[in-house]
């Protein structure tokens, strides 16, 4: 059965409102008529629902009934990635989103090799959110997960500091992501994974993140590419915390 996300404005007593571009999608690409079944999010919430009347702009659905999605984790994970060149960071925000983080993070350190400005990264994070979006509903998730604004490195550490868990990967050292997480200690709190680009950090910035409360972690003798590391970050710890 089709699914789409909406927003909590759509739903009017015990209708559902579908406009733009997912009005026209489902009538026209799905042609999908009065009297077909349709899956609509919310908030953690499905709606199954039959069609009433549908247009071009507008589609009305009735719900038959609901219920709570269970594919999101019990726990929140926020991933702060540092900048990677070219297309990898779709990359990363598509399976990011798969394996059910809550929110991607942009940030520039001292080792970034791509380096946009606020304002031409703007234009790209429209695109950004709807790769998140559209991984989301590939992967039934209960939410879209938000790609934020790019932020500068002293900034991300502090949003960092502020997770119930903080940890920041580093292939010079560190603790292994299994003694600091359990499934008892990390259910229904907050996490926050900061992951580094092409070249890794500088010693500076692990000593900053050091200070601040953030957890250095290894993942072992193996350098990680910079796109594979933020996959495997979060397939661990959601493994850990028992997620998968």
């Amino acid at each position: 059965m089709p699914r789409f996300f909406i927003n909590k404005n759509n739903i009017i007593d015990n209708h559902i409102i579908i406009n733009g571009g997912d009005a026209l999608h489902i009538g026209r690409s799905l042609r999908m008529k009065i009297g077909d079944e349709l899956t609509l999010c919310c908030d953690k919430i499905d709606y199954m629902t039959k069609i009433l009347s549908i247009s071009d702009n507008e589609i009305c659905c009735e719900i038959l009934s609901q219920s709570p999605i269970c594919t999101e984790a019990n726990i929140e994970l926020t991933l702060y990635q540092a900048m990677p060149k070219s297309d990898k960071l779709e990359f990363i925000i598509q399976k990011a989103v798969e394996l059910g983080v809550v929110k991607i993070v942009p940030v520039i350190t001292s080792r970034c090799i791509a380096r946009p400005d606020k304002k031409s990264f703007a234009k790209k994070r429209e695109r950004l959110n709807k790769i998140s979006l559209e991984a989301a509903k590939q992967s039934n998730r209960g939410i879209i997960p938000e790609v934020s604004d790019i932020l500068d490195f002293k900034t991300a550490v502090t949003h960092l500091s502020e997770h119930d868990f903080s940890f920041v990967c580093y292939e010079k050292g560190g603790v292994p992501f299994s003694s600091v997480i359990n499934p008892s200690d990390c259910k229904n709190k907050n996490i926050g994974l900061f992951i580094g680009s092409e070249g890794g950090f500088e010693e500076s910035e692990i000593e900053v993140c050091d200070k601040t409360g953030v957890k250095i972690i290894s993942m072992g003798k193996r350098i990680l590419r910079c796109e594979t590391a933020p996959i495997s970050a979060v397939s661990i710890i959601m493994a850990l915390s028992g997620n998968m």
